[in-house]
């Protein structure tokens, strides 16, 4: 009885991983539409990795990792579209819809 409700404990979490990566291959797809057109200097293919690969993101994780200004990090993560997860002006923290 035990082993049957750990291999639906294991059924679950497999459903549920699936579904988030589902998700977040459509978003990546969603966020890569945004480069045609665009520069091959652009740091927008860079920040669709770091976006990804890390659940939240943060302006100094975005400044520090694509070596960039602030005030340049919020400017291509308003271009992409993320959603603002902590409603403040300073410590932007931002997560795919």
């Amino acid at each position: 009885m035990q082993l049957l409700a750990i291999a639906h404990g294991f059924l679950s979490a497999a459903e549920i991983g699936m579904k988030e990566h589902d998700r977040l291959t459509l978003a990546r797809k969603m966020m890569e539409r945004k480069l045609e057109g665009r520069r091959t200097s652009s740091k927008l293919p860079e920040l669709i990795e770091l976006v990804v690969a890390w659940p939240l993101v943060s302006a100094g994780m975005v400044t520090k990792t694509l070596e960039m200004t602030p005030q340049a990090a919020r400017r291509i993560v308003l271009e992409l579209g993320l959603r603002e997860m902590t409603g403040r002006g300073r410590f932007r923290a931002w997560d795919v819809l």
